[in-house]
């Protein structure tokens, strides 16, 4: 296996979560390709800090988030509710199941949020872990938005999940010192005469965020960055595109 140059990360939207590779391990495609992404992976059998070491080879690494197919439970094909308890804690929904829209505006999968709690119910503390759950939609059940009061059946044989651990910053590239952090440093400096404030020579940029990422709290939907950029986005590419082919 050839490794990715630096920088590279797997970051799919929802729609092609659902759409490429929820669909593709449904229908049984791609199967050796899937994997090397996404595993299979049994993860109530684990606690979430565990799970990074499990996934997929072309992911392995990443800090900031892990995928994986969940396989339907036997009590859940007997009807009842999946077990999502692990050896330190459990899982516990968060709000209601959303959909997930196609970039034509179809309904093709729903979303549910998770977060971990460390204990048993009703004790348990909550910590930083977070799962979204993604479930596939039949094709023939696929609806406009205008339709979506009618109940979808869904495909249960896999669901698809992102765990992540929630941080008070969006992606690890945007990682800047805290206030705190930041005003401590202006209090060292500010007996120098040449000293100048962290923010000099840096371009202002405003950040806005969808409505949908504002209420949710999670980090599907990052802000726009709106500002000037030192970045030349004329430069020429540093790889050869055709050389980095994760299939």
């Amino acid at each position: 296996m050839e490794d990715l140059p630096p920088g590279f990360r797997f970051y799919p939207t929802e729609e092609e979560l659902v759409s490429f590779y929820l669909h593709n391990k449904l229908e049984g495609r791609r199967h050796e390709a899937l994997e090397r992404v996404i595993p299979v992976l049994s993860i109530y059998d684990f606690n979430p800090w565990d799970l990074p070491q499990f996934a997929g080879e072309r992911c392995r690494g990443d800090s900031e988030q892990c995928f994986f197919f969940i396989p339907r439970q036997e009590r859940e094909t007997r009807g009842g509710r999946p077990n999502r308890l692990t050896t330190s804690g459990y899982w516990k929904a968060t709000g209601s199941p959303g959909y997930v829209f196609s970039s034509r505006n179809r309904a093709i999968g729903t979303r549910r949020t998770m977060v971990f709690y460390n204990g048993r119910a009703p004790n348990g503390r909550k910590t930083e872990w977070k799962m979204n759950e993604y479930m596939a939609i039949y094709e023939g059940e696929a609806s406009s938005s205008s339709s979506t009061s009618a109940i979808p059946k869904l495909r249960k044989e896999f669901s698809l999940c992102r765990v992540y651990k929630k941080s008070k910053c969006l992606r690890a590239f945007d990682r800047r010192p805290s206030a705190e952090s930041s005003m401590v440093q202006q209090d060292h400096h500010g007996d120098d005469d040449g000293a100048t404030t962290s923010h000099q020579n840096h371009p202002q940029v405003e950040i806005t965020s969808s409505p949908e990422s504002s209420s949710s709290g999670d980090h599907d939907n990052p802000p726009q960055i709106i500002g000037s950029s030192d970045v030349d986005v004329d430069s020429e590419p540093m790889w050869d595109w055709e050389q980095l082919n994760w299939f």
